[in-house]
């Protein structure tokens, strides 16, 4: 076990640095931030003395150092847009994101996991070659499209709910949130649903043929010979096979909801992370795009370790050590 978590912290720290060398990256080749803090009309003696302030005019490797040093700190230095520190601007933002992506990975979960197990269990039959075909148009659709079909149906044509903005929002210690106040909860229900919409299907079809694979195997015919009835056989057998490569997948795709809710934060003016790094990149805001970027992978990094070991404790084979010359 310790030598399980030692391997993947590891790896994780490989891939936090390749992220950060990418990140570092472009300082280096996107832009000029001399010219974006001091504008076209400044002097040569200006311009190298800002140089020499932010530490540019230093070898490649002593930058890189710095900056991850920096980093692991994080500060990210000033927004060449805004003009304020970028780990505020960044904090500032990261509650609206994190609302937004764990109540899509909620809709997701409580709708595609019964969704799957029903179209498993009823295989062949109307409802579930309904839901399949739902299934499919979840998956193809693409996000910016689902929105706006929400939008104009909800908010244009019912005006039941609003289709921009988070609405008002409680700040409790520096974390903001919606969930406290009933118009921050109509303003989060369109964007969470065009969130979790694709999430939702491919937990769906996961669900489903991990539960027909699993339904298919010797110890669940096994357990209808002994005479067990079949909510026993499907819930209390199957079913609790099944989810074994759910809370894998369920854990990649939450950080897939964080690092992808650019366009649906984009679409509904929500005031999270993505939208930040959209408005980044618009302007060239160097400093910004290299926060997410690093953030962003953090969050990956993370997960994965958090689902890794949620696997390893739920299935007993990987525990197992196969020995040195083993077969």
């Amino acid at each position: 076990m310790l030598a399980f978590i030692l391997r993947r912290l590891l790896q994780a720290v490989i891939v936090m640095l390749t992220v950060a060398f990418i990140a570092f990256m472009l300082f280096q080749y996107v832009g000029d931030p001399v010219t974006s803090l001091l504008g076209q009309d400044a002097t040569q003696e200006q311009r190298d003395q800002l140089r020499q302030d932010l530490g540019l005019d230093e070898p490649f490797p002593v930058q890189f150092a710095r900056f991850v040093g920096n980093a692991v700190q994080g500060e990210f230095g000033l927004s060449l847009r805004q003009g304020r520190k970028v780990s505020t601007l960044i904090a500032e933002r990261f509650p609206a994101t994190m609302e937004l992506a764990l109540a899509a990975a909620v809709i997701a979960l409580a709708v595609g996991l019964p969704l799957g197990v029903y179209a498993a269990l009823r295989r062949g039959r109307f409802g579930s070659q309904l839901v399949m075909t739902l299934s499919l148009l979840g998956v193809s659709l693409p996000t910016f499209l689902i929105g706006i079909l929400l939008i104009l149906v909800f908010s244009v044509q019912l005006g039941v709910l609003p289709s921009f903005g988070r609405g008002d929002t409680v700040d409790l210690g520096g974390w903001s949130t919606g969930l406290l106040t009933l118009d921050g909860w109509q303003h989060l229900v369109l964007p969470a649903i065009t969130l979790s919409v694709f999430q939702l299907a491919l937990i769906l079809r996961l669900v489903r043929s991990e539960m027909l694979e699993v339904l298919r195997t010797d110890y669940v015919k096994f357990a209808r010979a002994r005479g067990l009835q079949d909510r026993s056989v499907y819930f209390g057998h199957a079913l609790k096979n099944t989810l074994v490569p759910v809370i894998t997948i369920t854990g990649l795709q939450l950080g897939s909801l964080i690092a992808f809710a650019i366009i649906t934060e984009t679409v509904f003016q929500w005031p999270g992370m993505g939208f930040l790094f959209i408005q980044a990149v618009q302007f060239a805001d160097v400093p910004v795009m290299a926060a997410y970027l690093c953030l962003i992978a953090l969050i990956f990094v993370v997960v994965n370790l958090v689902v890794d070991l949620l696997y390893f404790a739920v299935d007993p084979r990987l525990r197992l050590e196969q020995p040195a010359g083993g077969h």
